[in-house]
């Protein structure tokens, strides 16, 4: 008998330890709820884009020498024809002299031609002079034939004289003209031992320093001058994005879709956004073999010189949302490649399909499963199933989507 009201009790404890071990089944959780809106949504494509100066000029040597000054710094603004180098020019030098004293000889040689010339015309007319003396005693019979023809061959001989005396001033002029040539081409050489800037613009990196041989057949350029007052960035488009760009944009010629298409935005390598919109002016028109992809032009204006050459940063392309339902991206989850929103009604919560278009700003813009005016559950939707019931916190969708910062 005792054993039985042991073996009783015992069973009863049993039962009361596994009645307080059942867990009790929670209270409705509170959950944030906003409504579905119609809005108008700028999202962007981001592009990686390379900046150039809209003009760019390697500086090169013209003739072969010794860097003996170097007469910029690296980043220096310089202006057109500007000294940036200076080369050695001892030897140039020499040779300039030596041309300049074959000038001098040169035209020595036109003055005694010259003066052969001279001489040589006064013995034409000596020697016409005396034809013109003896023709009419001959035609008289005064003198014999003989003297008359002596004078003539005389005046023959002075005139070859004359023509010989005048070829050799011309040998000599032309002397002179070689020599000043020569001199010239010198004198030029000289001046290109000075090296200037071919435009306005910023200095890029000095290779080369002093002492160093240079010329123009060098494969490294002296330095590089960029145009940096407008700057140009160049981004691509692979083929999809290209014939969607192609699709979306207005107009029926290439032209008229560049003329149409929106400024764009340029990000910088630190996250900033550059103070000026850029305008899209070319597309190159061929796909790019080894890449698959075609090339944008971008303009910016660059007064502050605060973009440079060589720099980098990403092109935000825009694009309009005009009058689209938006819900939160944070109240989407997705299954098995079907989306899902937790739909308010009598505050429970509704599992239902929604059709994405896209994403944008941390908005997830939808085509169907929703419409305005619809209460959502906005975040948290994790632990959420169909049918539970939840305490609808309201909240407005603006202040919910500022809060949601961006994970880099």
């Amino acid at each position: 008998m005792k054993n039985i009201i042991i073996l009783l009790s015992l069973s009863a404890l049993s039962i009361i330890s596994c009645k307080k071990e059942e867990p009790k089944k929670p209270g409705a959780a509170s959950f944030p709820v906003v409504a579905v809106e119609v809005k108008n949504v700028i999202g962007y494509q981001t592009f990686p884009a390379s900046i150039e100066g809209i003009l760019n000029n390697d500086v090169r040597a013209k003739i072969q020498g010794y860097i003996t000054q170097v007469l910029v710094d690296e980043g220096q603004y310089v202006t057109k024809g500007q000294p940036l180098f200076r080369l050695e020019t001892n030897t140039l030098t020499q040779s300039a002299n030596a041309a300049k004293a074959g000038i001098g000889a040169a035209r020595s040689n036109v003055s005694a031609s010259d003066a052969n010339v001279k001489a040589a015309q006064a013995a034409v007319s000596a020697a016409q002079v005396e034809v013109n003396k003896l023709k009419p005693l001959v035609e008289k019979n005064i003198i014999s034939n003989v003297q008359l023809q002596t004078a003539q061959a005389n005046l023959a001989r002075a005139q070859a004289q004359v023509s010989q005396a005048i070829a050799a001033k011309q040998q000599a002029s032309a002397g002179v003209a070689e020599a000043q040539a020569n001199f010239q081409g010198v004198q030029a050489n000289i001046d290109y031992s000075i090296i200037r800037a071919p435009i306005s613009g910023v200095v890029g990196k000095l290779p080369l320093k002093v002492g160093s041989l240079v010329g123009p057949a060098d494969p490294t350029p002296l330095t590089t001058i960029s145009d940096t007052k407008a700057v140009y960035a160049y981004f691509s488009m692979n083929e999809k994005e290209y014939f969607d760009f192609l699709k979306d944009s207005k107009g029926a010629t290439m032209p008229e879709k560049i003329r149409n298409l929106p400024m764009v935005e340029l990000e910088l390598a630190n996250g900033d956004l550059y103070p000026e919109k850029g305008k899209i002016e070319a597309v190159t028109g061929q796909i790019n073999p080894s890449t698959g992809t075609i090339e944008f032009r971008v303009g910016f204006p660059n007064a502050q010189k605060l973009l440079s050459n060589g720099n980098s940063g990403n092109i935000r392309f825009p694009q309009f949302y005009d009058h689209v339902l938006v819900i939160p991206e944070s109240a989407t989850y997705e299954q098995q490649g079907i989306v899902y929103a937790f739909k308010v009604e009598k505050d429970t919560a509704r599992n239902t399909i929604i059709q994405v278009q896209t994403r944008v700003n941390n908005l997830a813009i939808i085509t169907s499963g929703l419409k305005k005016g619809d209460k959502i559950v906005a975040a948290g939707t994790g632990g959420l199933k169909d049918k539970t019931a939840i305490i609808p916190k309201p909240i407005s969708l603006d202040s919910l989507v500022q809060t949601i910062k961006p994970i880099f």
